[in-house]
């Protein structure tokens, strides 16, 4: 995975420089909150928390098939996944850009019930059946998202915006 990587002048420091995709990966992976965009069936937008492993370039989330994202997905697949920090003058927030898709394979589903036991702890173990997460609180749909653009967003010194483009 080698995205165009870009730095936008326009809302960067001078002495900026474009972020690398590998260090923005690595804060994907070990993010532990995202905040997910999907689009209700009317056209507004719907944001919820939730959590998500980076696995085989591709950002995972689940939700129950009832769960108004879930229903918003059926209709529009489109996504915005953020994480970062909530301070103005240090950190670094990432928006990816992409589109939801059901992973249904068993043996990947399998993998990921592993990352997420492995980032979460014990309390997030599922099991795999008939191509969703089964855990305490019943059927989990899977999803990855493939990102198509990614912003990378670093606060301090210097301000910097990132764009890599897949």
């Amino acid at each position: 995975m080698n995205p165009r990587t870009s730095l936008d002048p326009r809302f960067s420091d001078p002495k900026a420089a474009p972020a690398s995709w590998p260090d923005a990966a690595a804060r994907l992976a070990a993010a532990e909150v995202f905040w997910l965009t999907t689009v209700r069936p009317d056209g507004r937008p719907h944001v919820t928390p939730l959590i998500a492993v980076w696995s085989e370039g591709a950002l995972h989330f689940c939700t129950g098939p009832d769960e108004r994202k879930a229903r918003n997905l059926a209709d529009n697949p489109s996504v915005v996944l953020t994480t970062g920090t909530p301070t103005l003058g240090e950190g670094f927030d990432l928006v990816v850009e992409g589109e939801a898709v059901r992973v249904t394979d068993e043996g990947r589903l399998a993998g990921l019930a592993e990352a997420y036991v492995e980032k979460y702890g014990p309390d997030w173990r599922f099991e795999v059946r008939e191509g969703a997460f089964v855990g305490d609180g019943g059927t989990a749909l899977v999803f990855a998202v493939a990102p198509r653009t990614v912003f990378g967003f670093a606060k301090g010194d210097p301000f910097g915006q990132t764009r890599w483009r897949f």
